[in-house]
């Protein structure tokens, strides 16, 4: 129902204002739907078929992203440079990151080498 998935964002916004928390509302709703669908199989089994509809379009949730870009068009156009080097940098950087995490959990656990490799002959 999509009630339910409804009320934990409201909820969520509600609890962050009233809070004065730093995460946004919905992220907060999201996780109380989490940890209710954990705790209760019932509660994912009553929204699976508003979150499978939803899930279906989601291509349509990208369509206020667009407008945001027409609306701000003049700003993008002002600051394009200095935002691609940002999202080019932040890029390289969260994959560097993410290597740097997989090597030091495969080290950690004793895992150097992806088993796939290994398969491969590639020892």
């Amino acid at each position: 129902m999509l009630a339910i998935i409804l009320g934990f964002q409201l909820a969520g916004e509600v609890i962050s204002r009233a809070l004065d928390l730093s995460l946004p509302g919905p992220v907060v709703g999201l996780v109380g739907l989490v940890g209710a669908c954990i705790l209760r199989p019932a509660v994912a089994e009553a929204i699976r078929p508003a979150a499978t509809g939803l899930l279906s379009h989601l291509s349509l949730f990208f369509v206020p992203a667009g407008v945001g870009i027409v609306a701000h068009w003049d700003l993008l156009r002002m600051h394009g440079i200095g935002l691609t080097a940002a999202l080019m940098a932040s890029t390289v950087f969260a994959i560097a990151a993410g290597a740097w995490a997989f090597t030091l959990v495969a080290r950690l656990t004793g895992t150097e080498e992806p088993q796939a490799l290994k398969d491969l002959g590639h020892e």
